[in-house]
Order: C-alpha cells, then structure tokens, then sequence
C-alpha cells in the first residue's frame, strides 16, 4: 500500500472534507479524491461515505486508520533510529506555536540554534494550540508547544507524547494614568465597571476571560475584540479600555502600561508535544533542550 494515499485516508479521518485535507497536503481536492478512490480499488472495499457535506470513514476505513497510525508510527521511529546513529544535528525541524509563547521564546531558541547548529533550519509557523496539535497529528510539524487551557490533558491523542515546558499567569494590563497604576495585584471584582479590550485570536481565552468575570459576580463590558496583541495594547495605552493577558506579554516591556497580577491568580501550563518515537531524534532533542534553557532564562515572576 502507499503511503500517500494511507496518509490521505488518516486526514480525512481528522478533517472529514476533501477540501480540508488538500490544504493540509498541499494538493488538489481532486487528487486526494483519487488517491483515496485508488486506495479502495486496491483493497476491494469501500472506505468512505459521504454524509451531507462531510465525509465519514467505513468500518474497513477506520480499522485501516488505526493500522496506518501504527505504521507511520514505525517510519517515524526508524528515521528517529537513523538521526541517532548520524550525531549530526542537521536537516529541518518544523515547530509551530502560539503568538505569546512564540514571541518570548521562539526567536532566541531559533538565535541559538543557529549558532551552536548551523546545519540545522528551523521551521516556524504561527498557530493557535489546536491547530498546532493538528498540523502535529498529520505530519505538518515536528514539534507543537500547546497549554491546557486548549488542549486538556484527557484530548491528547495517544500517539502524541508531550513535556512540560514551563508555568504562566495571565495578568490586568490597564494605562499608565489608571486609578489601579502602581499597585502590585487586583481582584477581578475590583474591574466590574472597566471597559475591556481583548485579543480574540483565541476562542479559549476569550472564553476563561468571560468565565472567571461571571465567576466574580459580573459581565465584562467588552469595546474592543481585536486579532492580535500590538492593537489590544495600543488601545490600553491611550485608555480606551483595560485587559487581561497572559504574564508572557508582560517580559516585554511595556511603554506606558502597567501590569498587576490578578487575584486568585489565573494559571496556565505551556507543554512541548511531539509524536512517541521521535524523542530520540538528535535535532528534536537538541530544540528541547535550548527552548527549556530559554524558558527558565525569560520566565516571568509568578
């Protein structure tokens, strides 16, 4: 059997479109819709069926799933296997991460391993933790650095492997001139009737954020949702609203903003994840050991 064409089936057992599966491989939706038809002209049986707009696996498609798993599992290992007796740090790893740990910690590891590794490229791309862990699952990155404000402990899949990386706290940020300006922590129900800016790119955080407000006995009033840090920042700056983000943004420095940590304190644990049977790889052990470095040297005080 090829393995393209088993590699097409296990996305669309993630995806269920053709259309999603064609990003994630960079192909045709055409060509996945062949590989898979060739798949199950090769076998004699079918294995898939379309509902509505999506497409489910068959019973043959999902035992041939859980069997492809474990064989990309092997080809993972062996390669693992091969790096390990080369000693040579080389190739290219490919890393994916969200804005606030990639912003502090991304850009010196990468520093680093470029000095002490110069045959080694590494691959970045921005993605929120689901996405990430995604990308992970379907062989579109080495390694995803995720939290479990995302990604919970009990939705790992089981052919992923992680690491703890470090601890944050998410914090108030509010201007220079706020009547909260100087003072080291602050209750949640002490920001009952602030205005709030908030940084949308993640539908968790926005989601905690309105939880732990409801949890102190109010609404936030919400007069900003933006896309990113740099316009969420700008806004508290001028004193069109006040926000809570995680303590990572604050090991940046911050021209008139002040940073006070929110009590009961608000925690998140930030993990590296990576597929089983990979850890032996010399580039992926030496990325691990050189972003663990970077996230003792720029953890904020919690």
């Amino acid at each position: 059997m090829d393995l393209a064409r088993l590699r097409a089936l296990r996305e669309l057992s993630f995806r269920r479109t053709m259309a999603a599966v064609a990003e994630a491989l960079h192909v045709s939706p055409s060509a996945v819709s062949q590989q898979i038809a060739l798949l199950e002209e090769e076998l004699g049986v079918a294995l898939v069926e379309r509902r509505g707009r999506g497409v489910h696996l068959t019973l043959a498609g999902q035992h041939l799933v859980e069997r492809a798993e474990r064989i990309f599992a092997e080809v993972e290992s062996a390669r693992a296997d091969i790096a390990e007796l080369k000693k040579l740090i080389a190739g290219e790893i490919r890393v994916a991460a969200f804005p606030s740990v990639a912003a502090a910690l991304i850009p010196a590891t990468v520093r680093e391993l470029l000095r002490l590794h110069p045959h080694l490229i590494v691959q970045f791309d921005e993605m929120e933790p689901a996405e990430s862990l995604a990308a992970l699952r379907s062989w579109q990155t080495d390694i995803a650095i995720i939290d479990d404000f995302n990604i919970p402990a009990g939705a790992l899949d089981p052919n992923v492997e992680t690491l703890p990386l470090m601890e944050d706290v998410f914090n108030v940020m509010v201007p220079k001139q706020h009547p909260l300006a100087d003072r080291a922590t602050v209750t949640l129900q002490e920001l009952r009737d602030e205005r709030w800016a908030i940084d949308t790119a993640s539908d968790t955080y926005t989601r905690m954020l309105a939880a732990a407000c409801q949890a102190a006995g109010f609404t936030p009033q919400i007069v900003a949702r933006c896309r990113g840090f740099e316009v969420t920042v700008a806004l508290i700056r001028e004193g069109c609203g006040i926000s809570m983000l995680p303590g990572l943004r604050a090991s940046h420095h911050l021209q008139d903003v002040w940073v006070c940590k929110v009590v009961p304190e608000i925690r998140r644990r930030i993990s590296l994840a990576f597929r089983k049977g990979e850890k032996r790889s010399p580039a992926l052990q030496a990325f691990i050991r050189e972003i663990a470095a970077q996230a003792t040297a720029s953890r904020p005080a919690l």
